[in-house]
């Protein structure tokens, strides 16, 4: 007889997955919880959704609905079937503006429907700060509210309509009025026989998340069966469709920043504050900003406080939105006050609070904070005392947590330090002391994620017998075999059951990467990922670029996330193999190690250093893949290949031969060679020439990497000619200084040791006599500024030559030099991954501005990412990730001259559209020229 799995492939095909890597991928979601599914589904239809449904009932398995898998309480995750509503249903299928309503899939993340809806100058009110990622089904699974729900309301304030699939397969429309209970056979009776516990016990106040929202059916409310089904978490159905209101779009808000001694302090003062109406209010704690700081070097001025309010204020026009924030202020009890209209200075503030969950995720301390109690609300005007409470129950068990949230409606965000690689108890003492503290205040255990597995089981605390049986018996009308989303709401699992740290193996660092960042704990760097999802963003609009290779497939497995899964699931014994084990090697496979994700993750996960050090561990003392070989060793080649430079060029022109030599190297055979120079620069007059100082001007030793050395000799001969030209007295250091990127990249930390120490050995000296060390090819100088020092972490000439190392614009920004002028040329810039995410684009932004050039900054992966895009199995990903990219940059800015540092971004334009590109050195030495 087939089994489960059986009749899933045989009915959807390559639509379900049963393989380990999709369950390590699926087993959890940004919660503290790990349950492996026996399956996962990726439905295209809606008709896709009721036979998975129906098919897992014929079996007898559980179903979990799953939108962008950023529920931070664990209710996205389940041991049955999960049903990834994400990938596929994810359009918004109509907008009309006149009803102000959209008709939208559970997959559409939020800010589609935003992008769909602002030309009709509407919005959607909700907006959790996970709106890039987070799917509608999924704010409908949790009542999501975010910053705006004070103005607009949570998500069940905001759904009109919603198709529905109940756990037994019907499919029913649940909207509200007259006869909307009918749709649920006996839920009328039900509201009858209960009428007296929902009253007194649901919808006490705003936030109130927790447990069911059954206050929607009563008449008094409208009888709204649509708005009680929002928040039940997948314990109830699946959402197939929703119908959801629109609000007009403010025109323009202005932000008020109001700063107070301390959290408790600000929040003392909303009571007085809300009368005056303000679009949202937003509490910060000045300690998370002090993480901010840290991570990221410079934050926004603030006005001096341990804490503060961030208020948003309307109008119909930008100067009355800014006079009804200094109206705002003037009432407030603030210490000092900073109005902000809306543009790029307000934007950076408000993404600080946007990013909380991830930056909250590191303590002032340093150490790993976790969800389970980081959304808990109390009615506003408890909000002071609660937080005190709060503060002085943290102190009494040892924990610390750094708090900011909604408090205009007492919503507080908090990510405690518990000690969850010992266990789950001094967490379950802690969240048992806690719902005791918000229930004491008339408040909710959640105030906008919903209980899922953290919080459940504690329900009994603010709910009486009664309300719980209630609540089982509203789950029943909808699940009668309870097959949706066990163990979450009604007949609660136990909230320190399935914690996926304690279980995961200890693993220290050894003679890899030092972790340092993490006290050498390995196991902890793994577990940086909290599940938050920005890596499922396409932030590039932002400025950033993770991560590509997602936004090119689209797959779990591909995000940032997806692959610190399936290592955490390693290390949980999940996946059998250890480090080798294929499922991990799969889920790295299309990671391009642009280690983007190490500056646009908010909990700083390094995805490229996990995998350079997945390939050590897992390679050491074997025989490797032949890229490694071949690519992993590339500088070695490029100076065995130079007295051949001719007749190799020429092969490289033939057809088969340059097909076969690529698949030689492990290749894919659609790609270029490199056309060879006849002399690299080192045999140039220029870099003889300049072995030694002249004694006068700036100190510099100019760094020939082996790609400007061994492919592009000409932008190393013109960065002595800018340097030159800036009043620098340049010596070029001695050949064979290679950082040891490509040893990196592929795994071979212990020859890439072997190699650095080579490499300090010739820039060292240069440093202790005075000379800054520049670099020209930017994957290459930041593995300097930063590989070097984690990989030989006891060398103290590693830390002073890191710290020696510059970029072109950064030493031309720091030198008094007037650069010449660029007469206005029209420039698309491409900064290099590793530039934006190790070395920072600001000096490069400063010196094109002080030129006079007319910039368009692409963000984003090239795609080709050193040898990524050229190995066997990647080309299609990297060519995908060009064109959604670079490519359609240029396409769009057809008049701009293209500007690209990195020897890669250049090579992929050039190979793919046939389109020039200069580095800045080369733009700098033309305008001299």
């Amino acid at each position: 007889m087939p089994g489960f799995e059986d009749d899933l492939r045989a009915r959807f095909g390559d639509l379900a997955r049963t393989d380990g890597l999709a369950r390590a991928v699926f087993s959890t979601d940004a919660s503290n919880y790990r349950v492996p599914p026996r399956a996962v589904v990726q439905p295209r239809t809606r008709a896709d959704v009721v036979d998975a449904v129906a098919l897992a009932a014929a079996h007898g398995v559980p179903v979990t609905p799953r939108g962008g898998g950023t529920s931070c309480a664990g209710n996205a995750i389940g041991p049955g079937l999960v049903l990834d509503l994400s990938r596929h249903l994810d359009r918004v299928l109509a907008v009309d503006p006149e009803a102000r309503t959209a008709t939208v899939q559970p997959g559409v993340v939020l800010t589609d429907l935003q992008a769909a809806a602002a030309p009709h100058g509407l919005r959607f009110g909700p907006d959790p700060s996970t709106a890039s990622r987070a799917t509608l089904g999924g704010l409908i699974g949790n009542n999501a509210c975010g910053p705006h729900g004070l103005s607009y309301g949570r998500t069940a304030d905001n759904v009109v309509e919603l198709t529905w699939l109940t756990g037994d397969g019907r499919v029913l429309t649940a909207g509200s009025g007259p006869g909307a209970l009918d749709a649920v056979p006996g839920l009328a009776g039900f509201v009858r026989d209960h009428l007296g516990v929902v009253r007194t016990e649901f919808g006490r106040f705003a936030r109130q998340i927790s447990g069911y929202s059954l206050e929607h059916l009563l008449p008094e409310n409208g009888s709204s069966l649509a708005a009680a089904l929002v928040g039940t978490e997948g314990t109830c159905g699946v959402l197939l469709e929703a119908v959801v209101r629109l609000v007009p779009r403010a025109p323009a808000p202005a932000l008020a920043v109001l700063a107070y001694p301390d959290m408790a302090a600000a929040a003392d003062d909303v009571p007085a504050l809300l009368p005056l109406a303000p679009l949202a209010l937003e509490g910060l704690d000045a300690r998370l900003v002090d993480v901010v700081r840290r991570a990221h070097g410079s934050v926004p001025d603030l006005p001096d406080g341990g804490g503060w309010l961030m208020a948003e204020l309307g109008g119909e026009t930008g100067e009355e939105a800014v006079e009804a924030a200094h109206r705002f202020a003037a009432a407030s009890a603030a210490r000092d006050v900073r109005v902000l209209p809306a543009g790029p200075a307000a934007t950076r503030l408000w993404q600080i609070r946007a990013d909380g969950a991830g930056l909250a995720g590191r303590t002032p301390a340093g150490t790993q904070a976790w969800p389970g109690w980081e959304d808990s609300a109390v009615p506003p005007e408890r909000l002071g005392d609660y937080l005190r409470g709060l503060e002085a129950l943290m102190a009494d068990e040892d924990v610390t947590g750094l708090a900011y949230g909604h408090f205009g409606d007492g919503c507080v965000h908090v990510r405690i330090d518990f000690p969850l690689h010992t266990g789950g108890a001094p967490m379950r003492r802690f969240l048992e002391r806690a719902a005791d503290l918000a229930t004491s205040h008339g408040g909710s255990l959640s105030g906008e994620h919903g209980d899922g597995r953290a919080r459940s089981e504690l329900l009994r605390t603010m709910y009486s017998a009664d309300a719980l049986t209630a609540m089982a018996r509203f789950k029943g009308l909808l699940d009668p075999d309870d097959r949706m989303n066990p163990g979450v709401v009604v007949r609660p699992a136990p909230l320190d059951a399935d914690l996926r740290r304690p279980h995961a193996l200890p693993v220290v660092a050894a003679d890899g990467f030092a972790f340092a960042a993490d006290g050498g704990d390995v196991t902890a760097a793994l577990h940086r990922c909290t599940g938050v999802g920005a890596c499922r963003a396409d932030l590039r609009g932002q400025g950033a670029f993770m991560c590509p290779s997602y936004l090119a497939t689209r797959e779990e497995q591909d995000s940032t996330r997806g692959r610190a899964r399936a290592l955490q699931e390693m290390l949980a014994g999940g996946v059998d193999g250890g480090w080798a084990a294929p499922e991990v090697h799969e889920a790295l496979d299309l990671c391009l190690s642009c280690k983007a994700c190490a500056a646009d993750c908010p909990t700083g996960t390094d995805m490229a250093t996990y995998k350079a050090e997945t390939l050590h561990r897992t390679y050491a003392g074997r025989v490797r893949p032949r890229t490694h070989y071949t690519f992993g060793r590339l500088p070695r080649w490029l100076r065995l290949a130079a007295p051949f430079a001719a007749p190799l060029r020429a092969a490289a022109r033939v057809g088969p031969l340059r097909r076969s030599a690529l698949r030689a190297m492990g290749a894919d055979p659609r790609r270029s060679l490199p056309d060879l120079p006849l002399r690299p620069f080192r045999w140039t007059r220029t870099a003889r020439t300049h072995r030694r100082p002249t004694g006068t001007g700036t100190p510099v030793l100019l760094w020939v990497d082996s790609f400007s050395d061994g492919l592009e000799p000409a932008v190393a001969r013109d960065a002595v000619a800018v340097l030159e030209a800036a009043g620098c007295d340049v010596v070029v250091a001695e050949p064979g200084a290679c950082c040891g990127l490509t040893l990196v990249t592929t795994g071979q930390l212990t020859a890439a040791r072997t190699r650095m120490r080579r490499t300090l050995a010739v820039l060292e000296p240069h440093v202790q006599a005075g000379r800054v060390v520049v670099g020209l090819e930017p994957s290459c100088t930041a593995t300097l500024r930063s590989d070097l020092v984690e990989l030989l972490p006891d060398d103290p000439r590693a830390a002073a030559v890191a710290a020696a190392v510059r970029t072109v614009a950064e030493l031309l920004t720091e030198l008094d030099w007037t650069p010449p002028a660029g007469a206005g040329e029209r420039l698309l810039v491409q900064p290099h991954c590793h530039h934006h995410a190790v070395l920072g684009f600001d000096a490069d932004r400063a010196l094109l501005d002080r030129m006079g050039h007319d910039v368009v900054e692409s963000t984003g992966c090239c795609g080709l990412a050193g040898s990524f895009g050229m190995e066997r199995g990647h080309h299609d990903v990297s060519v995908a990730i060009a064109r959604d990219g670079v490519l359609a940059r240029a396409a769009e800015h057809p008049d701009r001259a293209l500007l690209a540092d990195g020897f890669s971004c250049r090579t992929q334009v050039r190979d793919l559209a046939g389109l020039p590109a200069r580095h800045l050195v080369q733009l700098l030495a033309d305008r001299l020229r």
